[in-house]
């Protein structure tokens, strides 16, 4: 049975920062692409950042690029974002997702067809 399941999530002020993890099981890591996304009230779903764990490629939205940070652990099947100079705009549910993607790197929300339950994120003083 594939799982994501992704933790970290929390009440930070503007300018701190958090580490989210995504915890997986149930298929082949290293194939796998794990991205991750955010939906806000009233929002659709967008795409943060995602790290291909087979060629190691990794991808920024232009909201992320310069605050966050992508990781992968494959020892662990675990991924990461560590998300720096937080801004209320970045108050959100934060989904993992995983994508099969063999050789290549994709973000787009169409190639994800795992994903986990979502930490909520909130940037507020």
């Amino acid at each position: 049975e594939v799982q994501l399941q992704a933790s970290g999530g929390g009440l930070v002020q503007p300018g701190g920062s958090l580490r989210l993890s995504c915890a997986a099981s149930g298929f082949p890591f290293d194939d796998y692409t794990i991205g991750w996304f955010r939906q806000a009230p009233g929002k659709e779903r967008e795409e943060i950042s995602c790290i291909s764990n087979s060629i190691g490629a990794t991808n920024y939205a232009n909201s992320a690029k310069g605050r966050f940070k992508i990781s992968s652990d494959s020892a662990k099947n675990t991924g990461y974002l560590q998300m720096n100079w937080l801004k209320p705009e970045d108050t959100a549910i934060y989904y993992c997702a995983a994508a099969y993607q063999p050789g290549f790197s994709s973000c787009h929300i169409g190639y994800f067809n795992y994903w986990g339950q979502g930490t909520l994120v909130t940037v507020s003083s």
